[in-house]
C-alpha cells in the first residue's frame, strides 16, 4: 500500500483478464484464421504471405517498441513513467513470441517463393542463366538466405534476450527490493539500447527493403523505427487508458497521459521528417534506379493510400495535438492512438504491397484474417502477462517521483 497527498493506492492491485476482453480476443483470432484460409483461396499464397508479412512483422515491431521504451526509461533514470512500466513490460514479454512467429514466416515464404522472389529465386545470380541479374548478384554476398536468415535469429534472438531480462529484473524487484534488480536493469538496457540501435536498421532493410532488392535507402531504417515507436506509444498509451477506465492505475494521472501525447507527437514529427527527406531527395535526383521504388506507388490502385497515409500519420496528429490540454484527455487520446495504429498499419501495407505481391487490387480477407488475427493475438498474450503481475512496480526507486509527477 502506499500513500500520496492523502490519497491511498493499492500496488498490489492486479488486473483480471477475463470476460470480454478475453472472449474477444480468442473470437478474433479463430475468425482471423478462417478469414486467413478463405483469403489464400480467394486472394491467392503471394498476397496470403504478404499480408501473414506485415502484421507479423507489425506485431514484432510494437513488443520491440515496449522494449525499447522500458530501455530507455532505465537507461535515462527516468521517474515519470515508473508507475505504468507494467504495460511495455508486458509488450517486451512477448517479444520472444512475436519473433519467433515472425521467423517462421520468413522461413516459409522464402522456400514457397512468395517472399523475396527479388532476390531469391533460381538462377538469379547465375551468370549462365537466363533469369541471371548482375544487381542482385553484387548483393549476393548480403542477400543470400544463410545470412538473411542467421541475421533474423541473431537480431531477434537479441532483441527477445534481453527485453524480457529487462522485464524480469522488474518483476524480481517487487520481490526482493532493495536496489540489485534496478541495476541490473539499468545495465541490461543500456546494453539493448546499442544492439538495437546499431542493428535494427540491418534488421528492417532485410526485413522490409530486401523485398525490392533493386531499391536502396539509407533511411528507410531509422523512417520504420519512427513507425516502429508511435505504434508502441500508440499501444502503451491505448493500453493505460481502458486499464483506467476498467478501475486499475489509479496513480496514472493526466500528467502522465500529456507526457504520452508529447512523444506521440514527437515521434510523429520524426516519422514525417524521414518520410519526406527520403521522397523528396528521390524525386529531386529523379534518379531511375531510386523513383522505381516510388513509381509503384504512385500506380492508380496505390496512389490515394500513398497519401492517406501522409494525412493520417502526420497531419492527424499535428492538428489534434498541438494544443497541450487536448493530450490530457482520455477521449481524445483514444482516438489519436486508434487513428495511428490504422496510419501506421496502411504505411506498412504500402511499405510490403507493391514490392511481394503482383497486381494487387484493394482489401479482401487475407487483409481481414491477417489483421483479426494478429490482433487478437496481442491483445491475448499482452493482457494475459499484464495480469500475472501487480500493477504497479512497488519498489522501484523512483515510484515516488510519478506518483508526484506533474507538468
Amino acid at each position: 500500500m502506499g500513500t500520496h497527498s492523502h490519497t491511498t493506492y493499492n500496488f498490489d492491485e492486479r488486473f483480471e483478464f477475463a470476460g470480454k476482453a478475453k472472449t474477444w480476443s480468442l473470437a478474433a483470432i479463430i475468425i482471423g484464421i478462417i478469414a486467413l484460409a478463405a483469403g489464400f483461396f480467394v486472394d491467392g499464397s503471394h498476397r496470403l504471405f504478404a499480408n501473414l508479412l506485415l502484421m507479423g512483422y507489425y506485431f514484432t515491431c510494437v513488443c520491440a517498441a515496449g522494449a525499447c521504451f522500458i530501455a530507455l526509461q532505465f537507461a535515462a533514470q527516468a521517474g515519470w513513467s515508473a508507475g505504468l512500466l507494467r504495460i511495455p513490460q508486458a509488450m517486451a514479454s512477448v517479444l520472444p513470441i512475436a519473433a519467433i512467429i515472425l521467423i517462421v514466416i520468413l522461413i516459409l515464404g522464402l522456400f514457397s517463393h512468395n517472399l523475396y522472389h527479388h532476390w531469391y529465386a533460381d538462377g538469379i545470380t547465375d551468370p549462365n542463366s537466363p533469369h541471371y541479374d548482375a544487381l542482385i548478384a553484387g548483393k549476393s554476398a548480403f542477400l543470400n538466405v544463410p545470412a538473411f536468415l542467421s541475421r533474423q535469429i541473431i537480431f531477434l534472438g537479441a532483441y527477445s534476450i534481453l527485453g524480457a531480462a529487462i522485464a524480469k529484473f522488474s518483476y524480481k524487484e517487487d520481490l526482493e527490493g532493495g536496489l540489485n534488480s534496478y541495476k541490473k536493469s539499468f545495465k541490461f538496457s543500456a546494453i539493448f539500447l546499442v544492439i538495437f540501435g546499431f542493428t535494427s536498421p540491418i534488421w528492417i532493410f532485410d526485413t522490409i527493403m530486401s523485398l525490392e532488392a533493386h531499391w536502396f535507402s539509407t533511411m528507410f531504417g531509422w523512417y520504420n523505427f519512427a513507425a516502429m515507436f508511435v505504434s508502441g506509444l500508440c499501444v502503451i498509451t491505448l493500453i493505460t487508458i481502458l486499464l483506467k477506465r476498467a478501475g486499475h492505475l489509479s496513480w496514472v494521472n493526466e500528467n502522465h497521459l500529456h507526457d504520452l501525447g508529447n512523444l506521440i507527437f514527437g515521434f510523429s514529427i520524426f516519422w514525417t521528417y524521414v518520410w519526406f527527406a527520403q521522397f523528396m531527395l528521390i524525386w529531386y535526383a529523379n534518379m531511375p534506379e531510386e523513383t522505381v521504388y516510388f513509381y509503384k506507388r504512385w500506380e492508380p490502385e496505390y496512389k490515394p493510400w500513398f497519401w492517406l497515409s501522409i494525412i493520417v500519420n502526420f497531419v492527424a496528429p499535428v492538428l489534434i495535438l498541438l494544443d497541450r490540454d487536448v493530450k490530457r484527455k482520455e477521449n481524445i487520446m483514444l482516438f489519436v492512438c486508434i487513428l495511428l495504429l490504422a496510419g501506421h498499419w496502411l504505411d506498412y501495407y504500402m511499405m510490403i504491397m507493391p514490392g511481394a505481391v503482383e497486381n494487387h487490387r484493394g482489401f479482401g480477407l487475407s487483409e481481414i484474417g491477417a489483421i483479426l488475427s494478429f490482433g487478437g493475438l496481442f491483445t491475448f498474450l499482452v493482457l494475459n502477462n499484464i495480469s500475472k503481475h501487480s500493477l504497479a512496480p512497488k519498489n522501484h526507486p523512483f515510484l515516488e517521483e510519478s506518483l508526484h509527477h506533474q507538468v
